[in-house]
């Protein structure tokens, strides 16, 4: 893992009519990282997700992702310069094979025009063999392969997830954002995700920030956790560090983890 950031939130805030989402909240994200963010509901989370990829501008601060400094990032120049986005709520299209929601993961990547591809003209048709490729690749590597044509909405929840993450990493991210990829799941489920995601991180060398309420999950699967109170950043380290913090127990851990305190 390297000491360079490759993510910097600087003195970020956000407010809706007057409401404070996020106050002046600053972190780093250190390149090959995993970073959770934890805190109740309405914490500012999803928030600042929305913030990092594009779909909501901070009233002041700054992001800094890969040395570049933006007062806003535009979702498709997030997605361009390599950030990656999967969703609380599975946003993938239930009528459409499992093949073809990976390859809606490569649009942004799109050289052609509506005129090319409506008459197959040649560009066209190597494009659309080149990301077939890359779709199959990424199913491959997530164990996907023998649901590649079957439609999404047929499929158990579990795989559904794991569709959201294959498509969320089919353009190649060097930073993935995840939003409450185990909401939903039994503890089987919840595990083997959890694996998929470690091992997304070792392999592909992702940087990774995600939103995750199971604290036993994230002080497994994280290598550094930031605390939201309210929208402000109540603690921010080690997953050891966390969990002995008497302020975050008392806010977020209280008696039903109250172990992990020990």
């Amino acid at each position: 893992m390297s000491h360079d950031p490759a993510l910097e939130v600087r003195s970020v805030s956000l407010s809706f009519r007057g409401v404070k989402a996020i106050s002046d909240l600053s972190f780093r994200v250190r390149r090959g990282e995993i970073c959770a963010l934890i805190g109740p509901n309405g914490a500012g989370k999803s928030s600042l997700l929305n913030i990092l990829n594009g779909v909501y501008v901070p009233d002041s601060g700054e992001i800094v992702f890969e040395g570049e400094r933006f007062a806003r990032m535009r979702p498709g120049d997030a997605a361009r310069r390599g950030i990656g986005r999967g969703f609380q709520n599975n946003a993938l299209f239930s009528g459409m094979s499992v093949l073809d929601n990976v390859i809606a993961g490569l649009s942004r990547r799109s050289a052609v025009t509506l005129i090319e591809e409506a008459l197959r003209l040649p560009r066209a048709r190597n494009q659309e063999r080149r990301f077939e490729a890359r779709a199959r690749e990424v199913l491959a590597l997530l164990d996907l392969e023998p649901h590649a044509e079957t439609v999404v909405g047929t499929l158990a929840y579990g795989i559904q997830k794991k569709v959201e993450l294959a498509r969320a990493i089919v353009a190649e991210p060097t930073l993935l954002l995840l939003d409450e990829p185990l909401a939903g799941m039994n503890a089987a489920e919840k595990a083997e995700i959890a694996a998929l995601i470690a091992r997304l991180n070792r392999d592909l060398k992702l940087t990774i920030v995600l939103i995750e309420h199971d604290i036993g999950i994230v002080l497994k699967l994280a290598t550094h956790v930031v605390v939201l109170d309210y929208g402000r950043k109540l603690a921010d380290g080690a997953p050891g560090t966390i969990r002995d913090n008497p302020d975050v127990i008392a806010a977020y851990l209280g008696a039903e983890h109250g172990e992990l305190a020990a």
